[in-house]
């Protein structure tokens, strides 16, 4: 096939020509943007004497080693930053600088290269990691937003409400470039911690908008407070989610609410993002709630998925773990990202049954490695426990209006045994004592194992536990447990 000379077309090029053009970007890219520019890769591909030359298929590439969280210890080291002479050089500031002057190709470097914005890494688990943005980069931004908007069937005369917290978050800023890319009305509320609850939904009531973005406990929270205070909302036709896993419970829970709310036609979309990607991908939504995987933008950037254990690449339609390189970044920069994020239903490049787009998708759900953790019970034979799993087990169990789960120390001992427990709050109508028998029930089918304690509270005491409308990403699950442990460290719970 003869190769692409021209910028693919997202929505309709061939897998093979995608696959051409990509190792050819990136080639490209290696050469004249990051080793030149980039102080961590300039002495990595020189350590490794990795010649981007030579990378002339995906197995060659996969042979170049991961990059990691834990490489991350000094972030300055993945900025771009250009040598002024080696840049000089470059055919597309020296044409600049001929046609249109000094100034102009100044002025052509500076938007490439330098820094405008930041984000960071939620630093739930490590402390959080800077990412920086130049006005190359939130050109970029306006794309893979925009792409939200088509994959999600929005349209310009859309009246779009951003309910993602002001924070140097990728959600909150991807929702924003969203809304400028395609042209459209975005109006940004700050979420739960600027307006508070009420004044959220007393604006919604306001601008009546088509699409409502945001986290999705917080989305529920707010739908469910305007249901309860007889609030109707005939608009919305998407409820679009980001910045945490969307279970099919929880889907449910949504468009029961947002019918209502007088919107029975209303879809619920989600989207999978992560910091050092700089950009999320869509969940298409067609004419069915059918979740048919996230459309990737492979003209920014090359996804793989590996074995979490061999880092070994995975057929197509296999679950692996997602691993990200960007084509066209600029800023911070990191290639063969390990995300720590599993596509369960691993990745395809089959036309899209919804829209017929035939860029690649991620098939979900998508896990996280880190949430498969090992648990003793009575200090014997070890279980493996997927809170994935647990998370979307109790986001799917009817009759929860609130839960999160607890590791503590039995008798706050820090030499003591670990338990686990849940804090729930019933919907209305039901019995406590039932749900109790339930979610012991499905959560030892789950796991052979049974909670420590489970505890029910009112809806706003469990509300302010979760910190919802407090905190950027809602804690569903908690960890007590001093930070330091024995290393023959134990779960006790009930068998």
């Amino acid at each position: 096939m003869k190769f692409l000379h021209h910028m693919p077309d997202w929505n309709d090029t061939p897998h093979e020509a995608w696959r051409e053009w990509q190792l050819k970007e990136l080639r490209h890219y290696l050469q004249h943007r990051v080793i030149p520019f980039s102080p961590h890769y300039r002495r990595f591909f020189g350590e490794h004497a990795i010649d981007p030359r030579d990378i002339r298929s995906y197995e060659d590439w996969s042979r170049v080693p991961f990059t990691s969280k834990k490489d991350l210890v000094n972030p300055r080291d993945f900025v771009l930053v250009p040598e002024e002479a080696v840049l000089r050089r470059e055919p597309g500031m020296l044409g600049t600088a001929l046609l249109h002057g000094r100034a102009a190709a100044k002025e052509k470097a500076e938007a490439e290269f330098r820094p405008i914005l930041l984000t960071s890494t939620t630093g739930r688990s490590s402390d959080p990691v800077p990412f920086l943005y130049t006005k190359h980069d939130l050109h970029n931004l306006d794309i893979s937003g925009s792409r939200l908007m088509l994959a999600g069937r929005s349209q310009k005369d859309f009246k779009h409400i951003n309910l993602f917290p002001y924070a140097p978050h990728l959600a909150f800023w991807l929702a924003h470039h969203a809304g400028l890319g395609f042209g459209t009305f975005m109006l940004s509320t700050g979420g739960g911690k600027t307006l508070g609850t009420e004044g959220n939904i007393k604006l919604i009531d306001k601008i009546q908008p088509d699409i409502l973005i945001g986290m999705p406990t917080f989305m529920y929270h707010v739908l469910r407070e305007a249901y309860e205070t007889g609030r109707q909302w005939p608009n919305l036709k998407r409820i679009v989610l980001g910045g945490e896993k969307v279970a099919d419970g929880l889907r449910a829970r949504l468009l029961e609410l947002t019918s209502l709310l007088g919107s029975p036609d209303a879809h619920v979309m989600a989207t999978y993002g992560f910091t050092e990607a700089k950009m999320a991908f869509p969940e298409c939504v067609g004419h069915s709630n059918d979740a048919s995987g996230y459309h990737l933008s492979p003209d920014l950037g090359m996804v793989e998925l590996v074995d979490p254990k061999t880092g070994v690449v995975v057929p197509d339609g296999q679950a692996g773990e997602i691993v990200f390189t960007p084509l066209n970044a600029r800023g911070t920069v990191v290639l063969r990202y390990r995300t720590g994020d599993i596509a369960e239903g691993g990745m395809t490049w089959e036309k899209c049954p919804n829209c017929g787009r035939t860029c690649p998708r991620l098939l979900g759900p998508i896990s996280r490695v880190s949430e498969v953790r090992e648990l003793h019970v009575d200090k014997l034979k070890g279980t493996l426990v997927n809170f994935n799993l647990l998370e979307h087990l109790l986001d799917d169990q009817k009759g929860i209006a609130a839960w999160q789960i607890e590791l503590r120390k039995r008798h706050d001992d820090p030499l003591d045994t670990d338990e686990v427990h849940l804090h729930l709050t019933a919907e209305p109508g039901v019995r406590e004592s039932e749900l109790q028998l339930a979610v012991s029930r499905r959560f030892h089918e789950a796991t052979e194992i049974t909670p420590n304690g489970l505890h029910f509270h009112p809806l706003a005491e469990l509300r302010e536990q979760l910190g919802i409308g407090r905190l950027l990403k809602e804690e569903k699950l908690v960890d007590h447990r001093p930070k330091h442990q024995p290393a023959a460290s134990h779960v006790a719970l009930s068998s």
